[in-house]
Protein backbone atom coordinates (compact mmCIF):
# COMPACT_ATOMS: atom_id res chain seq x y z
CA UNK A 1 0.00 0.00 0.00
CA UNK A 2 1.47 3.46 -0.71
CA UNK A 3 0.08 6.94 -1.06
CA UNK A 4 0.79 8.58 -4.28
CA UNK A 5 2.90 11.29 -2.23
CA UNK A 6 7.02 10.41 -4.40
CA UNK A 7 9.88 10.02 -2.02
CA UNK A 8 12.52 10.51 -4.51
CA UNK A 9 13.16 10.70 -8.33
CA UNK A 10 15.68 7.80 -8.94
CA UNK A 11 17.86 7.40 -12.33
CA UNK A 12 17.43 3.73 -14.20
CA UNK A 13 21.00 2.87 -14.08
CA UNK A 14 20.36 -0.46 -15.88
CA UNK A 15 17.66 -3.01 -17.15
CA UNK A 16 17.65 -6.62 -18.56
CA UNK A 17 14.95 -8.74 -19.95
CA UNK A 18 14.35 -12.54 -20.61
CA UNK A 19 11.71 -14.80 -21.10
CA UNK A 20 11.36 -14.76 -17.39
CA UNK A 21 10.81 -11.01 -16.61
CA UNK A 22 13.59 -9.33 -16.28
CA UNK A 23 16.20 -6.89 -13.39
CA UNK A 24 15.29 -3.15 -13.02
CA UNK A 25 18.62 -0.91 -11.02
CA UNK A 26 17.58 2.21 -9.37
CA UNK A 27 19.74 4.69 -8.53
CA UNK A 28 18.56 5.65 -5.26
CA UNK A 29 19.51 7.04 -1.41
CA UNK A 30 16.80 5.63 0.98
CA UNK A 31 19.14 4.65 3.67
CA UNK A 32 16.81 1.72 5.37
CA UNK A 33 15.85 -0.16 2.36
CA UNK A 34 16.31 -3.71 2.75
CA UNK A 35 15.76 -7.14 0.52
CA UNK A 36 12.24 -8.08 0.74
CA UNK A 37 10.71 -4.56 0.44
CA UNK A 38 8.34 -3.38 -1.74
CA UNK A 39 8.80 0.39 -3.52
CA UNK A 40 6.21 2.03 -6.32
CA UNK A 41 8.43 2.37 -8.93
CA UNK A 42 6.35 4.49 -11.62
CA UNK A 43 3.64 3.62 -9.76
CA UNK A 44 4.22 -0.11 -10.00
CA UNK A 45 4.57 -1.96 -6.99
CA UNK A 46 8.18 -4.00 -7.03
CA UNK A 47 10.36 -6.23 -4.74
CA UNK A 48 13.86 -5.08 -3.68
CA UNK A 49 15.72 -8.10 -4.83
CA UNK A 50 19.54 -6.86 -3.90
CA UNK A 51 21.03 -3.70 -2.85
CA UNK A 52 24.00 -2.07 -3.87
CA UNK A 53 26.37 0.95 -3.62
CA UNK A 54 23.41 3.45 -3.76
CA UNK A 55 21.19 1.37 -5.95
CA UNK A 56 18.16 -1.24 -5.59
CA UNK A 57 17.75 -3.92 -7.71
CA UNK A 58 14.00 -5.22 -8.78
CA UNK A 59 12.32 -8.11 -10.05
CA UNK A 60 10.20 -7.14 -12.73
CA UNK A 61 7.65 -10.11 -13.99
CA UNK A 62 6.41 -10.83 -17.79
CA UNK A 63 2.89 -9.15 -16.27
CA UNK A 64 4.20 -6.15 -15.12
CA UNK A 65 6.65 -5.08 -18.19
CA UNK A 66 3.38 -6.05 -20.09
CA UNK A 67 0.84 -3.83 -18.05
CA UNK A 68 3.25 -0.64 -17.09
CA UNK A 69 5.37 1.58 -19.32
CA UNK A 70 8.58 -0.14 -17.11
CA UNK A 71 8.41 -2.03 -20.26
CA UNK A 72 9.94 1.03 -21.94
CA UNK A 73 12.59 1.83 -19.51
CA UNK A 74 15.97 2.45 -20.82
CA UNK A 75 19.22 3.51 -18.99
CA UNK A 76 19.21 7.46 -17.83
CA UNK A 77 15.35 7.93 -17.27
CA UNK A 78 14.31 8.58 -14.42
CA UNK A 79 11.52 7.07 -12.26
CA UNK A 80 9.22 7.82 -8.94
CA UNK A 81 10.27 5.88 -5.92
CA UNK A 82 7.85 5.68 -3.13
CA UNK A 83 8.39 3.00 -0.53
CA UNK A 84 5.25 1.35 1.17
CA UNK A 85 2.97 3.08 3.51
CA UNK A 86 3.76 2.20 7.52
CA UNK A 87 1.02 1.92 9.45
CA UNK A 88 2.18 4.71 11.54
CA UNK A 89 2.20 7.41 9.15
CA UNK A 90 -0.43 10.18 8.00
CA UNK A 91 -2.07 9.40 4.31
CA UNK A 92 -1.39 12.69 2.48
CA UNK A 93 -2.78 11.34 -1.34
CA UNK A 94 -4.71 8.15 -1.07
CA UNK A 95 -5.11 4.91 -1.33
CA UNK A 96 -2.51 3.56 -3.87
CA UNK A 97 -1.70 -0.19 -4.15
CA UNK A 98 0.70 -0.30 -6.83
CA UNK A 99 -1.62 -2.28 -9.38
CA UNK A 100 -1.60 -0.30 -12.51
CA UNK A 101 -4.62 -0.27 -14.40
CA UNK A 102 -3.83 0.32 -18.16
CA UNK A 103 -1.30 3.21 -19.48
CA UNK A 104 -1.92 6.23 -21.11
CA UNK A 105 -0.39 8.53 -24.02
CA UNK A 106 0.35 11.86 -22.44
CA UNK A 107 -2.02 14.38 -25.10
CA UNK A 108 -0.42 17.72 -23.94
CA UNK A 109 1.14 19.29 -20.96
CA UNK A 110 0.85 23.20 -20.63
CA UNK A 111 1.68 25.55 -18.13
CA UNK A 112 -1.68 27.72 -16.76
CA UNK A 113 0.56 30.45 -14.73
CA UNK A 114 2.02 28.98 -11.71
CA UNK A 115 0.52 25.53 -12.06
CA UNK A 116 0.03 23.25 -15.33
CA UNK A 117 -2.56 20.94 -16.97
CA UNK A 118 -1.69 17.43 -17.91
CA UNK A 119 -3.68 15.84 -20.62
CA UNK A 120 -3.93 12.13 -21.02
CA UNK A 121 -5.83 9.65 -23.02
CA UNK A 122 -8.38 8.18 -21.24
CA UNK A 123 -10.03 4.78 -23.01
CA UNK A 124 -13.65 4.28 -23.00
CA UNK A 125 -13.89 1.40 -20.55
CA UNK A 126 -12.13 3.07 -17.94
CA UNK A 127 -14.09 6.49 -18.26
CA UNK A 128 -16.81 5.73 -15.46
CA UNK A 129 -13.75 5.20 -13.33
CA UNK A 130 -12.78 9.11 -13.16
CA UNK A 131 -14.87 11.80 -11.28
CA UNK A 132 -14.47 15.25 -11.53
CA UNK A 133 -11.77 16.13 -8.38
CA UNK A 134 -11.63 12.79 -7.49
CA UNK A 135 -8.03 10.99 -6.93
CA UNK A 136 -5.49 9.15 -9.73
CA UNK A 137 -2.56 7.34 -9.72
CA UNK A 138 -0.18 8.83 -12.45
CA UNK A 139 3.26 7.08 -12.37
CA UNK A 140 2.78 6.87 -8.91
CA UNK A 141 1.80 9.94 -7.91
CA UNK A 142 -1.43 11.32 -6.36
CA UNK A 143 -2.89 13.82 -8.33
CA UNK A 144 -6.87 15.38 -8.48
CA UNK A 145 -8.69 15.04 -11.35
CA UNK A 146 -9.80 18.33 -12.96
CA UNK A 147 -12.41 17.11 -15.56
CA UNK A 148 -13.11 14.16 -17.90
CA UNK A 149 -14.27 14.31 -21.19
CA UNK A 150 -14.69 12.18 -23.70
CA UNK A 151 -11.76 10.43 -24.91
CA UNK A 152 -9.65 12.06 -22.06
CA UNK A 153 -8.66 12.95 -18.82
CA UNK A 154 -7.35 16.80 -17.46
CA UNK A 155 -5.55 16.72 -14.51
CA UNK A 156 -3.96 19.10 -11.87
CA UNK A 157 -0.08 19.68 -11.54
CA UNK A 158 1.43 22.25 -9.00
CA UNK A 159 4.58 23.94 -8.95
CA UNK A 160 5.77 21.28 -6.09
CA UNK A 161 4.55 18.36 -7.61
CA UNK A 162 6.04 18.99 -11.05
CA UNK A 163 9.59 19.60 -9.64
CA UNK A 164 9.55 16.71 -7.14
CA UNK A 165 8.98 14.46 -9.48
CA UNK A 166 9.54 12.67 -12.87
CA UNK A 167 6.85 15.35 -14.40
CA UNK A 168 9.46 17.64 -15.35
CA UNK A 169 10.80 15.17 -17.70
CA UNK A 170 7.22 14.02 -19.39
CA UNK A 171 6.10 15.42 -22.51
CA UNK A 172 3.03 14.50 -25.04
CA UNK A 173 3.49 11.43 -26.66
CA UNK A 174 5.22 10.01 -23.51
CA UNK A 175 3.26 6.88 -22.20
CA UNK A 176 2.62 7.03 -18.47
CA UNK A 177 1.08 4.10 -15.51
CA UNK A 178 -2.85 5.14 -14.72
CA UNK A 179 -4.17 3.12 -11.22
CA UNK A 180 -7.49 4.25 -10.85
CA UNK A 181 -9.13 5.13 -7.30
CA UNK A 182 -9.30 1.34 -5.33
CA UNK A 183 -12.91 2.88 -3.69
CA UNK A 184 -14.53 3.88 -6.86
CA UNK A 185 -13.63 0.21 -8.17
CA UNK A 186 -15.40 -1.82 -5.50
CA UNK A 187 -18.40 0.69 -5.46
CA UNK A 188 -18.52 -0.15 -9.58
CA UNK A 189 -18.10 -3.49 -8.59
CA UNK A 190 -20.82 -4.19 -6.17
CA UNK A 191 -23.20 -2.00 -8.29
CA UNK A 192 -22.43 -4.33 -11.21
CA UNK A 193 -21.61 -1.21 -13.68
CA UNK A 194 -19.58 -3.29 -16.07
CA UNK A 195 -22.75 -5.09 -16.38
CA UNK A 196 -25.18 -2.67 -17.28
CA UNK A 197 -26.90 -3.12 -13.82
CA UNK A 198 -25.53 0.60 -12.42
CA UNK A 199 -29.32 2.08 -12.17
CA UNK A 200 -31.48 -0.98 -11.15
CA UNK A 201 -28.65 -1.20 -7.80
CA UNK A 202 -29.01 2.06 -6.90
CA UNK A 203 -33.04 1.92 -7.19
CA UNK A 204 -32.31 -0.86 -4.86
CA UNK A 205 -30.32 1.15 -2.30
CA UNK A 206 -32.45 4.15 -2.36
Amino acid sequence: MFTGLVEEVGKVVSITRDSKGGVLEVGCSFEDLKVGDSVSVNGACLTVVRLGNGTAHFEVSPETFSRTNLKALKRGDFVNLERALRADSRLGGHFVLGHVDFTARIVSFRDLGEHRELLIELPHPYRKHFVEKGSVAIDGISLTVNRVSEGSVSINVIPHTYESTNLKYRKPGDEVNVETDIIGKYVLRYLGADEGGLEEKLRELF
